[in-house]
């Protein structure tokens, strides 16, 4: 039913309201408050932003007039009554976005062969893909020359040579432009040297530029190069993938491709997408998203409600199917206290994190009020609520109150939107006041923080929520290694904590140890994208160049801003060129070093961390660091607050205990970070970059598959579609793929760094005839089936059971052969034997990857039974028609006493029901009951059809 029809026709057109001002044109909207229940005031913020979008598009098919009487009834209704959610938006990042834009493109195949005019497969709810996510760190600083003195003006400028030998500026040196060509290089790396001090400063401290080393020819580049060289290496590697998104932006109606190098996801949202109110058809309605990063939740402190959903789910809103949800109990977090001026917003984030975490509020919804909201500006804010995922909840709220109104004042709104923006919210009571505490909603449960108690801290070594105060770092890092191997432990023996191993780089000689810095990475995305965190770090530079101080050259040192508006205010405040000196420069706009996309580490480094077993540590300020993510050979690592990652790269060590001084750097956020900066970003949306303007894609409703491309490939889910579903049928006789443990992550289901040399995928490419070099990433090749398939449970760190040690490798049952995750599913299916996986609890956890439900899918797994799952995960595995089921309360495969090696018979009925306990039987003979996680009656039919994506294929077939 459209928006525009007469009122009558809708079942809530009574509600309808118009707002009038002379500053603006009216606009309609549908009002809440003409309900006349005394409920909605009561209700919290978020559950106001649901109800208001149940009631605008309640059709009486998907979304029906009992679902806006559960809503109001939500004290009541809590972990009961499902609802169905459908967003303003869909967020679509390209590691996540390709498979779901290839899975259209393929299901635009299967309907024209069924005589179906494939132009009807378009996103029927607007979606904003942004490519970000293919940038990876070929140049960085190979070489930093010794600073000169502070006080010494007369200090003669140098660069070195290839050699390492210093030579003076502006003389010819061997090899000082590079000029030899290798496959999908153009090079011509030439050494440029010239001053780039602030302009207006002190000549004290002389900034230059520093040769860097292609990684090519090992010969000098220009420091100014760096990011275009990135870029330039970024578009090569990933020319079909872009060919494709082109095509997608021309072929498919409602979407709108970002292309590379203008922002990253995370930024873009709350920088341009965002719009807190959305106008269509003839309406005005509050902004929400659902993304396919689970970190799409940081918009919610922004006042919009999204979270992550996944590549499966999110395709099915792109294609008008709302999101199925339980309604959330609604924990009210009430931040009372002053923060401490020590305190950035990374360390605010973690203390809530560990707060949340601890209060046990998995699955829920977060709203933040009390007196201490107001001291938390809107970037500390989105930080916090980009941490969502780290403490489990859903979402993280903040309602828009006067501090978010000022922030959109100065980033996305005109003088007319943000009088509009005011007016509607106030009108429908979505503007937060701390004035009347009576207009404080009902919260299922209070948990109250002092914000006074926060302290500068880091997390890890291994997860975020593990936390550890910066003045017991060195104490924590020697437990860790004391600890057996575990979550936090490393276990090495007493006698070899102390070891050093020399090595040799650029001709001189350093020692590694037990926590040394090998990888320092300062991120401006999501954890970060806070200007005063970065100017903080940026001061700090200065100040260390300034007293004479210098990172190592060996440690792999970035700068990754979150968007050209980070380089902006970093620049003109003139702390980019100290930053620059100690090794982190801007090196190009997106996910790198948290994906995993860090260039690899000097060899004699490498060399130095095996020949001692050495724990080598990665400091970062991201919001990912899994064990082994950043560097198969880096096994500590830490997520901090920029200026920490600076001061770690700084002492080389993470085993040090670090006092940490004021920064005042308020007054240069004040002063640097202004709308010019917004209005020069949607300037560069609008125009787009050169390379993606010329770039040729076809013109056609169907795309044109390349059976020689090793990036796009359609993929097999719509083969043999049929009109009608088949009934649930029985899993006879599995085989366990896997017998896993606890905390499986969806990197080790799917990884998303680089491709192994010697695993399933690698093979899969060699005979294509790619080098290693031209491998690229899992996450460039998501839109490959092939690749990802073999790239399922590819981790080295993956620890099965079957086999009793780390490795993507697993037991053949039948045959006792020990092979590649992929060769032993790939037998199995020759076979015509169903598999299953067993794991413990929290089994999905970490990032949302569709392809760890996607590639068990086509390797042949019918189920998963384990202890517990993530939620995302567990929508996804039901989204590719995947059977989560979980061990009853009190059991596991330990209790069981099953080894792993039977054979499972799993009785589903027919007639299959949410929440439905099922019988499995083994071939030892024993009988046990599961849980399957089915929450509705959605899910269900999405098991009952396959999956998602042939649910929506058939609803569109006559």
């Amino acid at each position: 039913m459209a928006l525009g029809s007469p009122q009558h026709e809708h079942p809530f057109g009574h509600l309808i309201d118009t707002l009038q001002s002379e500053q603006y044109e009216e606009r309609r909207y549908f009002n809440p408050q003409k309900l006349r229940d005394v409920r909605y005031e009561k209700l919290p913020f978020c559950m106001r932003v649901l109800l208001e979008s149940t009631i605008r598009k309640c059709d009486g098919f998907y979304i029906k007039t009992d679902d806006v009487s559960s809503i109001l009834d939500w004290q009541k209704q809590q972990n009961q009554a499902e609802v169905a959610f459908s967003p303003a938006r869909v967020l679509l990042q390209d590691f996540t976005g390709i498979p779901a834009m290839v899975d259209l493109a393929a299901m635009r195949d299967a309907l024209a062969k069924q005589g179906v005019d494939p132009n009807l497969v378009n996103p029927r709810c607007p979606t904003d893909l942004i490519v970000d996510h293919s940038l990876q760190i070929d140049y960085s600083k190979c070489a930093i020359q010794s600073p000169p003195s502070p006080m010494d003006e007369s200090h003669g400028a140098t660069t070195r040579s290839p050699a390492g030998r210093p030579s003076p500026r502006g003389s010819s040196s061997s090899g000082s432009h590079c000029s030899g060509q290798r496959p999908g290089h153009r090079g011509g790396c030439s050494k440029v040297s010239c001053s780039d001090a602030p302009s207006g400063r002190s000549a004290a401290v002389q900034i230059e530029n520093t040769p860097l080393l292609c990684p090519f020819h090992l010969q000098p580049v220009s420091e100014p190069e760096t990011m275009i060289r990135n870029q330039e290496m970024e578009l090569i590697r990933n020319k079909e993938r872009l060919q494709f998104f082109k095509w997608c932006s021309k072929a498919f109606k409602n979407i709108n491709v970002v292309p590379p190098d203008i922002n990253t996801v995370h930024q873009l949202n709350l920088e341009y997408l965002c719009q807190v109110v959305q106008e269509g058809e003839g309406f005005i309605y509050p902004d929400s998203v659902v993304g396919t990063d689970s970190h799409t939740t940081m918009i919610n402190g922004l006042g919009i409600l999204g979270w992550g959903v996944g590549g499966i789910e999110s395709e099915a809103v792109m294609l008008g199917q709302p999101v199925s949800l339980t309604l959330p109990q609604v924990v009210g977090c009430k931040l009372v206290g002053t923060i401490s001026p020590l305190a950035t917003s990374i360390d605010i984030v973690l203390g809530i994190t560990k707060h949340l975490r601890q209060a046990g509020i998995g699955g829920k919804f977060v709203e933040f009020f009390g007196p201490g909201v107001q001291q938390l500006s809107a970037p500390d804010r989105t930080t916090i609520a980009n941490m969502c995922p780290e403490y489990n909840a859903t979402v993280s709220f903040f309602p828009v109150d006067d501090i978010t109104l000022q922030h959109f004042k100065h980033t996305i709104c005109s003088e007319e939107k943000l009088v509009v923006l005011e007016d509607y919210l106030k009108a429908i009571k979505l503007f937060r006041s701390y004035s009347d505490q009576s207009e404080e909603p009902q919260y299922s449960e209070v948990i109250e923080m002092n914000l006074s108690s926060i302290v500068p801290h880091v997390s890890g070594p291994k997860r975020p929520q593990d936390r550890v105060a910066v003045t017991c770092m060195k104490e924590d890092f020697i437990n860790c290694l004391n600890e057996k191997v575990g979550f936090k432990g490393f276990h090495i023996s007493k006698e070899k904590q102390a070891t050093q191993v020399p090595f040799l780089h650029e001709g001189a000689e350093y020692n590694l140890a037990h926590g040394s810095v090998v990888i320092a990475a300062v991120i401006s995305c999501t954890n970060n994208c806070n200007p005063s965190v970065m100017l903080a770090a940026g001061l700090l530079a200065k100040k260390a160049i300034e007293a004479g101080l210098k990172v190592k050259p060996y440690i792999r040192t970035s700068l990754v801003p979150g968007s050209g508006i980070v380089t902006h205010y970093l620049n003109t405040s003139g702390v980019l060129p100290y930053l620059r000196k100690l090794g982190f420069e801007v090196v190009g706009y997106g996910c790198a070093t948290c994906v995993g996309n860090t260039a690899p580490l000097p060899e004699s480094v490498v060399d130095a961390i095996k020949q001692g077993d050495l724990v080598a540590c990665g400091v970062l300020s991201g919001n990912r660091h899994l064990e082994g993510r950043l560097c198969d050979c880096v096994r500590a690592n830490y997520l901090a607050s920029p200026p920490l990652v600076v001061a770690y790269a700084i002492a080389g060590t993470v085993s040090i205990n670090l006092e940490t001084e004021p920064l005042g750097v308020n007054h240069t956020e004040e002063n640097i970070v202004i709308a010019s900066m917004f209005k020069e970003l949607r300037s560069r949306m609008e125009k787009g970059s050169s390379f993606w303007n010329s770039l040729e894609s076809a013109e056609s409703a169907l795309f044109p598959w390349d059976p020689k491309s090793t990036y796009i490939r359609c993929p097999s889910f719509f083969n043999k579609l049929s009109k009608e579903a088949c009934t649930p049928q029985s899993i006879e006789g599995a085989y366990p793929l896997l017998f896993l443990g606890d905390k499986v992550t969806t990197d080790h289901i799917s990884p998303a760094g680089s491709i192994a040399r010697v695993s399933a995928a690698a093979k899969y490419l060699q005979s294509k005839r790619l080098t290693p070099r031209e491998f690229n990433s899992y996450g460039a090749r998501r839109g490959n089936d092939a690749v990802m398939t073999r790239g399922t449970f590819a981790s080295i760190k993956l620890q099965n059971r079957l086999i009793g040690k780390t490795g993507p490798r697993t037991l053949h049952i039948p045959s006792g052969q020990t092979l590649d995750v992929f060769e032993a599913a790939e037998r199995y299916q020759r076979d015509g034997v169903p598999l299953i996986i067993l794991a413990g609890k929290e089994y999905g956890s970490g990032s949302s990857r569709d392809w760890a439900a996607k590639g068990p899918y086509l390797m042949g797994v019918r189920a998963v039974i384990a202890e517990s799952f993530e939620k995302i995960h567990r929508n996804h595995l039901v989204g590719m028609g995947i059977a989560p089921l979980q061990f009853l309360s009190g059991q596991n495969a330990d209790s069981l006493e099953l080894c792993g090696k039977e054979r499972f018979t799993i009785n589903i009925p027919q007639e299959l029901i949410p929440r439905q306990q099922l019988v499995v039987q083994t071939s030892t003979g024993k009988s046990f009951s599961v849980m399957a996680l089915f929450e509705n009656d959605m899910d269900v039919a999405f098991f009952r059809h396959g999956g998602i994506l042939k649910y929506v294929a058939r609803s569109l077939l006559p």
